[in-house]
C-alpha cells in the first residue's frame, strides 16, 4: 500500500463501491433487454452480438481516454471470460423457462460465494459484520423470488440453468479480481469482451441458432445490451472491484436483482407481492451492512496512518 493510498480523504473509499452499485444496476438491465430481443434472435446470438457490438466502442474509449493500445492480455482475463460468456449462455437459457426474478436471484447466489473463495484464495477475510449482510441479503432475495403469486412461469428446468450460471459467476469475480491486480479497468473490460464474444461464438455454433437477425430492427436489443449491460454494467463493475474487497463487492451487486424484479413487474406483467417487496428492502439493506467492513478498513488505516513515526519521509 502506497502513502498516497493511505492518506485518501474518507469520501474515496465509497468510490469502488458506488462504481459496483451503478454497474449492478446496469446490469439489472440485461433480462428485459433479453426479453425485448427473442423475437428476432436466439438468447446466445444476443450474447454473442451484445460483446461483438461493444468491442468498438470500449477500444476507442481506450484510445481516446488512455492514449495508448491495450496492454497485454494473462491467463485470469481468458478464464474470467470464459466463465462469463458460459454464465450468460446458461443465464440466457433459463431467462427463457424461468421468470427474471428467478433467474437473476439464483445466478447472483455466485456473487456471494465469491466472497468465500476469495477468503480461501485470496486470503481477503471478510469481517464479521459481513456474514450477517450476506444473511440479510440472501434472504431478501429469496424473499423477492420465492415470495410471488403461484402460477406464475417459474420452470424448475430454468432455475437448474441458473444454478449452474451461479457457480460460473464465482469463477468470473475472482478471476476478475485477479486480473485487475495486473491491469487497469479499461484493460481487463476491453479484453474480457473480446474473450467472450469469442466464446459465445462457439455457444453459437453449437445451439444452431442463427447469427443474423432477419431485419436491422433485430440488431436492437443486442445494441442496447451492449451499451447498458456490457459496456456501462460490466464496466463499472470491473473498476469497482479494483477498490473494493471481493466479498464486499459480491453484495453490492445484488441490486441487480431489484433493478430487473421492478423493471419486469411492468414490462412482462410479474408484479412485485408485498414479500418481494419487503426482500428487495432487505437486499439493499444488506448491501448497506456489507459497508461495515468497509468502515471498519478505513478506520484501521487511519489508525496506523496516525502512528507512523513523525520523521518518516511524506
Amino acid at each position: 500500500m502506497t502513502e498516497t493510498e493511505l492518506h485518501l480523504p474518507p469520501a474515496r473509499a465509497w468510490v469502488g463501491p458506488l462504481l459496483l452499485l451503478g454497474g449492478g444496476m446496469l446490469i439489472g438491465l440485461a433480462p428485459i433487454g433479453l426479453r425485448m430481443g427473442l423475437d428476432d434472435l436466439g438468447p446466445q446470438a444476443i450474447a454473442f452480438w451484445r460483446y461483438v457490438l461493444a468491442i468498438p466502442f470500449l477500444f476507442a474509449l481506450l484510445i481516446l481516454i488512455e492514449r495508448r493500445m491495450p496492454k497485454r492480455l494473462n491467463k485470469y482475463i481468458v478464464l474470467a471470460g470464459t466463465f462469463f460468456a458460459l454464465d450468460i449462455a446458461l443465464w440466457h437459457w433459463g431467462l427463457t423457462l424461468t421468470t427474471v426474478a428467478n433467474a437473476t436471484f439464483i445466478v447472483n447466489l455466485g456473487n456471494i460465494c465469491v466472497g468465500f473463495a476469495a477468503w480461501l484464495i485470496l486470503k481477503e477475510k471478510p469481517k464479521p459484520i459481513w456474514f450477517v449482510a450476506v444473511l440479510v441479503a440472501v434472504t431478501g432475495a429469496a424473499f423477492l423470488s420465492l415470495g410471488g403469486e403461484t402460477g406464475g412461469k417459474s420452470d424448475i428446468r430454468g432455475d437448474l440453468l441458473a444454478l449452474g450460471a451461479a457457480v460460473l459467476v464465482s469463477g468470473y469475480m475472482l478471476c476478475s479480481k485477479m486480473a485487475r491486480g495486473k491491469l487497469g479497468a479499461m484493460d481487463v473490460i476491453f479484453w474480457l469482451t473480446v474473450v467472450e464474444a469469442c466464446v459465445a461464438f462457439f455457444i453459437v455454433l453449437a445451439s444452431g441458432e442463427n447469427f443474423f437477425p432477419a431485419t436491422l430492427s433485430g440488431f436492437a436489443a443486442p445494441a442496447f445490451l451492449a451499451l447498458a449491460a456490457q459496456i456501462g454494467g460490466q464496466g463499472l463493475i470491473i473498476a469497482g472491484l479494483g477498490r473494493t474487497p471481493a466479498a464486499v463487492a459480491g453484495i453490492v451487486v445484488l441490486i441487480q436483482p431489484v433493478v430487473a424484479a421492478a423493471i419486469s413487474w411492468q414490462m412482462f406483467d410479474e408484479p412485485l407481492s408485498p414479500i418481494q417487496g419487503g426482500g428487495a428492502a432487505l437486499i439493499l439493506f444488506g448491501i448497506w451492512l456489507s459497508q461495515g467492513s468497509a468502515r471498519e478498513k478505513r478506520k484501521s488505516r487511519q489508525s496506523k496512518s496516525s502512528q507512523k513515526p513523525a520523521t518518516e519521509p511524506t
